[in-house]
């Protein structure tokens, strides 16, 4: 993987490309004043001030003067370079992260189903600051440092044309092909080294993530030290792949100092036989340590160019997805639905294990139509399906005798309203909670929604009312009433296609009582799908769907199954 990898994300500068100019004409001046002009200064400088005859107090203040002016152009064109540089990265890494996150939003959910969430973070914001870093190193300092090098190339061709004794500086130039040899070493292993420690990063990441979703769990069930040994493992292993990384990272600048150490030394050997005056001798040096830093200087580039590869191939791992659930060309958008769903020899697996075979079966529009059957049974996949989470492998569903994938996904899911086991409340206020269901609604449609949920009363019970912040995951609310704000999305956007994923089951029975009632309100008038755990909720389906193994085994009545069923039957019989 060569830093070609990186071009594509430059065109990321193109908004700032005035403060980028900006930064590299910084770079410029940086470079000549480094590169030439402090080897100018101890050739030309030095020996008007300490040569033979005293200078004039007017000659010494100029004299004298030179060296703080170069230091002054030097450090402020250094800063903004840096600081132009610095707000160039941060537009970069703003544009990236962006691209990734955006992309996550399209991702069907198999992608979800692979990747941790916490590797995903890890991705989102570490290994996007890296890629970063490396953009900005290569713009920056493909610039000032071979600027700076040929600045102090430049003034050896100076010393050299001054004195013909010194044209054998040249020589020691040659050197500098050594140091591509550790360069190169050292970048294949930092690049390896790099990638692992990122995918460590991930681990650590997403271990803290799992971690703080789920804090009542630890308490409740003391795992505490459990949790705190599986972090102090991961962390000691990402610890490991630091230090190699730091290794080889740090190890690379000595090696090129070293080799260059050997070309300063033989320059000066040579001075010294052939008797060239101290001033220039030192003039020579400065020119060549100013030759050999930019070399330094592109390892330490190098080593960053490494590191952001082995980011970007983390990166690009999300970015080259293909999207597996998109629009078909010509797909339309949906204006009237009636709700009539069909399923025709529907089979759908994650990865090689199947989930649903051969499905086949009408739902009726304006029917609540209860999906039961055992844990695993393919209930959640066939809701997952309608609102084409995931696309089938064989087969086709329609929606009022159209394809799926001929509709518009965003027209296919503005149509269908989910209210899940456990819904999922935003960091924000319960207003805005119920709003996202339909960001154009009115206040009064909102609290009307809260109404129908049986919301509005405890809502209104809170000292900032629907302005009341719910904590994220809805944590500040109970169970009951987060359900019932769910519900309230859902009577807020009124969609005639309407999925409930037992939306009752895990509550007390007076939150079950009043979402129950809010329920029969809701789904009249609408194609209902109930992913049924408990058959109390089954008494309101007009059509009981019997799953076993993904295969839809029976259908009808509960007085029917009851009677004809024998899995049914023993599903029922256990819970009463």
């Amino acid at each position: 993987m060569t830093v070609k990898k990186l071009f594509p994300y430059f065109k990321l500068l193109k908004p700032v490309k005035w403060h980028f100019i900006g930064a590299l004409l910084c770079g410029l001046i940086y470079g000549i004043s480094s590169g030439f002009g402090l080897p100018f200064m101890s050739h030309k400088v030095f020996p008007l001030i300490f040569g033979d005859s005293p200078p004039t107090d007017k000659m010494l203040f100029f004299a004298v003067a030179y060296l703080p002016a170069v230091f002054l152009i030097r450090n402020i064109s250094g800063f903004f370079n840096a600081y132009l540089i610095g707000y160039c990265g941060v537009s970069v890494l703003e544009a990236i992260r962006l691209k990734v996150f955006t992309k996550l939003q399209s991702l069907s959910l198999d992608f979800f189903d692979i990747h941790k969430p916490g590797d995903l973070l890890s991705r989102t914001m570490n290994d996007t600051n890296q890629v970063q870093t490396a953009v900005v190193a290569v713009s920056n300092d493909l610039i000032k440092q071979p600027v700076t090098f040929l600045g102090a190339l430049g003034s050896l061709i100076y010393l050299s044309m001054q004195n013909s004794q010194l044209i054998f500086i040249f020589f020691s130039i040659m050197i500098v092909p050594i140091v591509v040899f550790p360069i190169r070493f050292i970048g294949r292993k930092l690049y390896m080294k790099a990638l692992a420690m990122q995918e460590e990063m991930g681990s650590v990441t997403d271990i803290v993530s799992e971690n703080l979703s789920a804090v009542r769990e630890v308490r409740a069930f003391s795992l505490e030290k459990v949790q705190i040994q599986s972090f102090l493992i991961t962390i000691r292993a990402l610890f490991k792949m630091q230090l190699k990384v730091i290794k080889y990272a740090k190890s690379l600048s000595p090696s090129i100092e070293f080799v260059s150490s050997l070309g300063v030394a033989i320059a000066i050997i040579y001075a010294a036989k052939l008797r060239i005056p101290l001033e220039e001798v030192i003039a020579l040096i400065f020119a060549l340590y100013l030759s050999y830093d930019p070399i330094k200087n592109f390892g330490v580039i190098n080593n960053e160019i490494k590191k952001g590869l082995a980011s970007l191939k983390r990166i690009e791992e999300i970015i080259n997805t293909p999207d597996t659930v998109t629009d078909r060309p010509g797909a339309q958008m949906i204006e009237v639905v009636t709700g009539h769903i069909a399923f025709e020899e529907v089979h759908f697996s994650y990865g090689q294990e199947p989930v649903l075979q051969a499905v086949s079966c009408q739902l009726e529009p304006g029917k609540v139509h209860a999906l039961v059957g055992p844990s695993g049974a393919g209930k959640s996949t066939f809701a997952n399906l309608v609102l084409r989470l995931y696309d089938v492998k064989n087969g086709s569903i329609t929606l009022d005798g159209k394809n799926l994938r001929d509709i518009k996904l965003d027209s296919l899911r503005r149509n269908i309203a989910l209210v899940p086991q456990d819904p999922v409340l935003f960091n924000d206020t319960v207003f805005n909670n119920i709003l996202l269901s339909r960001p154009d609604a009115k206040n009064e449609e909102v609290h009307e929604a809260a109404r129908k949920a049986y919301a509005h009363l405890f809502i209104e019970s809170f000292e900032q009312g629907y302005e009341t912040i719910v904590g994220s995951r809805g944590t500040r609310l109970s169970g009951g009433q987060k359900q019932r704000v769910a519900l309230a999305r859902a009577f807020l956007k009124n969609a005639p296609i309407l999925i409930l994923d037992e939306a009752t089951s895990s509550l007390d029975s007076e939150s079950e009582n009043k979402i129950q009632e809010a329920l029969e309100l809701l789904v009249q008038g609408k194609t209902v799908i109930i992913i049924a755990h408990r058959f109390s909720t089954i008494q309101m389906a007009d059509r009981i769907l019997v799953f076993d193994c993904g295969r839809l085994i029976a259908s009808g009545s509960h007085d029917i199954l009851l009677k004809t069923n024998d899995l049914y039957a023993n599903l029922y019989s256990r819970q009463y």
